[in-house]
């Protein structure tokens, strides 16, 4: 790897965290505020529920990885939530399971190291009529509904409060705009930048509201190596330089 070996924020879970480092994205908002601070890994997976990532955990995230996450975002429910289909295939865990696949994988996350902290996003809301007209002829009819995906997030929300785990409820915070459906969505179910918008906002609320040591909140991180040099930009009076390192003037006014 690159070094000096800067902290690492990996991204863990389906569709909506392998797709959030497309423009306007969550995954790339956050790596462009974390610039010189932490670098944001992604490890997001088209389709899976909770089954599949429990049979990779320990690949993704090995124990004995010389350098351990200093957070990990993790997302699973959206698929697993999704009705049963009649053959028995495709990605729907029942409820009870997924509570228990996702207690398992936030385990072996905090047991990664003493400074590994986790965020869970729990499974946000769909806009039904917009699933209902992008059907395709290669996959059968998706059986997902809102009052599936709220009991998902409901439980979610609940074990990450008996586990004392940081949990984002993306199916309340999505819905806080009445044009909710129409902004935040491509597609039905995977986000647009607006929607993306709205997921940083609730993440930073969580990283700036935590008691951690250290802090994870972008404005309160070293930034790697940001010491005054005779090369940086000359200042009006000619004499003296401009340390840009921390300049976030372009983010002050929409992240906080």
């Amino acid at each position: 790897m690159a070094g000096p070996a800067r902290p690492q924020f990996v991204l863990f879970g389906s569709s909506i965290v392998q797709m959030s480092f497309g423009h306007g994205g969550w995954g790339a908002t956050l790596a462009e505020l974390y610039a010189r601070k932490a670098d944001i890994v992604l490890r997001g997976y088209f389709g899976w529920n909770s089954r599949r990532a429990l049979e990779v955990l320990d690949q993704v995230f090995p124990k004995n990885a010389a350098l351990q996450p200093s957070l990990v975002i993790v997302y699973f429910g959206g698929n697993d939530s999704m009705g049963p289909h009649s053959s028995g295939l495709g990605p729907h865990v029942p409820l009870p399971e997924y509570i228990e696949n996702m207690r398992k994988i936030v385990t072996h996350l905090q047991s990664l190291s003493k400074q590994t902290r986790v965020i869970v996003l729990s499974c946000p809301p769909v806009n039904e009529a917009k699933i209902r007209e992008n059907k395709s002829e290669f996959i059968s009819e998706l059986a997902r509904t809102n009052e599936l995906c709220q009991s998902y997030s409901e439980a979610c929300i609940e074990l990450c409060q008996e586990m004392g785990v940081k949990v984002v409820d993306l199916f309340t915070a999505l819905q806080k705009r009445d044009d909710w459906m129409e902004a935040f969505f491509t597609d039905g179910i995977h986000l647009s930048a607006e929607g993306s918008k709205m997921v940083v906002g609730e993440i930073l609320k969580v990283l700036k509201e935590a008691d951690w040591v250290p802090c994870l909140h972008w404005k309160s991180m070293p930034t790697e190596f940001a010491e005054d040099s005779p090369y940086d930009l000359v200042a009006a009076d000619g004499k003296t330089t401009l340390n840009p390192s921390d300049w976030t003037y372009y983010f002050e006014n929409q992240w906080d």
